[in-house]
């Protein structure tokens, strides 16, 4: 029987990641170059926002200084990284801003997150989250119309009309809901988690964290 040399399979970094999450838009120049500098797989592994998957709020109507805090440190992380930051207009989520709730139909999340889970199966999604998510929340308005998410599609090699050809929005939910289970069996619930080899690293401010681990673990550079 002969040998084969086939090469090992690379580690792979799952990560759990919103479209309407400001932490997720801010910690993708790290994912990018993360996976510059080690020989691992980033997969995206799209998750809906936390709004529509929890099983209730995580924000009470009548007590704002989560949300308060989460714009006003999501601005200053931004500012800390040197990224624009503007609230996405229109929000990829439809939102009362008084009473939190939010009705069933959303077609905009469900658009990019169906996008997202398209580019990751033709080997780009992170670099669709990047461009995607630049565009959301650098300030461009009406971010949904025109030709600017065909052209943030373009800019990583990839056509909008060909991802939105490919999309079977029975299997997306059914993909979206097979991440909402693993990032529940990784152990957490929040975005951006990054799970390396069962192990959650929540939040964007954790690559630091993760890198050492991947150090620890004798992971080698990249070769690219």
């Amino acid at each position: 029987m002969s040998e084969t040399n086939e090469p090992a399979a690379r580690p792979v970094i799952d990560v759990f990641w919103s479209f309407r999450s400001p932490y997720s838009y801010l910690v993708t120049p790290d994912l990018l170059r993360l996976r510059n500098d080690y020989d691992v797989t980033v997969r995206l592994r799209p998750v809906l926002p936390i709004a529509l998957r929890a099983k209730s709020s995580i924000f009470d109507a009548s007590d704002k200084k989560r949300p308060r805090y989460i714009v006003m440190d999501s601005r200053r992380r931004a500012a800390f990284l040197g990224l624009p930051f503007v609230w996405p207009n229109p929000d990829p989520v439809v939102q009362d801003r008084e009473t939190f709730e939010v009705p069933k139909e959303q077609p905009l999340i469900w658009r990019l997150t169906a996008l997202g889970v398209e580019a990751e199966k033709r080997g780009k999604g992170i670099d669709f989250a990047h461009a995607a998510a630049q565009l959301i929340w650098s300030g461009v308005r009406q971010w949904d119309e025109g030709d600017h998410l065909a052209n943030a599609s373009q800019s990583t090699g990839l056509s909008l009309d060909e991802l939105e050809a490919g999309i079977d929005l029975d299997r997306v939910k059914a993909d979206v809901e097979a991440n909402h289970q693993a990032l529940e069996a990784a152990g957490h619930w929040g975005v951006p988690t990054m799970v390396f080899e069962g192990e959650p690293f929540f939040g964007q401010d954790r690559i630091d964290t993760l890198r050492w681990r991947l150090d620890q673990t004798g992971l080698q550079a990249s070769a690219s």
